[in-house]
């Protein structure tokens, strides 16, 4: 039983970013609309470790038998792309890194560079087509985005690249509340694929 308009908002949230692939900002936006709850500051809104308890155990409900190999086509697309761009120190965020992502799931990649048009103009050079869009919250902050068709998924997959500055690579890895780490490496996703059964 849920015991607070948080834990409400976050089971809301849980369902439409399974179900329709949301990220975590815009489901717990829309669950509060939905469920009338007003934002005052923010404060109703649950944190994002919340919210993925509740997707955990939406995943364990409802899709146990197609979510683990649906995260494991995801993480291959995730190290393609990062030994790819393995000169910009690529660091995986996101769903896919933390284990939570479905099929509907975009790829989070965050690059570190010297000159924020270096990643541009690898992507040039690699011939992929590609566009650019700055963050709602963090005009300074550049996304790059590609995609793909995944043939295990038969899905197209949406590669958001995050181009952050050299010194951003400091914090990477700063832990959640609950000491697990936001993002990780090349060589720390090729040992979660590892350890998967798919």
């Amino acid at each position: 039983m849920l015991h607070s308009p948080s834990e409400e908002i976050a089971s809301a949230a849980a369902r439409l970013v399974v179900d329709e692939g949301m990220e975590y900002a815009q489901a717990k936006r829309k669950a509060a609309r939905v469920l009338g709850r007003r934002q005052r500051g923010g404060a109703e809104l649950p944190s994002n470790e919340l919210v993925e308890d509740e997707v955990r155990a939406y995943l364990e409900l409802f899709c146990a038998d197609t979510q683990p190999a649906e995260l494991h086509a995801l993480r291959q697309v995730a190290l393609r792309w990062m030994q790819r761009l393995a000169e910009f120190r690529p660091h995986l965020a996101g769903a896919v890194w933390r284990g939570t992502a479905t099929r509907l799931s975009a790829v989070h990649i965050d690059l570190y560079c010297d000159d924020t048009k270096g990643a541009e103009i690898a992507l040039i050079n690699l011939g992929v087509d590609y566009d650019v869009a700055s963050s709602d919250a963090q005009a300074e902050l550049h996304y790059l985005s590609v995609s793909e068709h995944n043939a295990d998924l038969n899905e197209t997959v949406t590669i958001f690249l995050a181009v952050r500055d050299l010194d951003a690579q400091r914090g990477a890895l700063k832990p959640d509340t609950r000491g697990r780490s936001w993002r990780g490496d090349a060589a720390a996703l090729q040992r979660l694929l590892l350890t998967e059964r798919t």
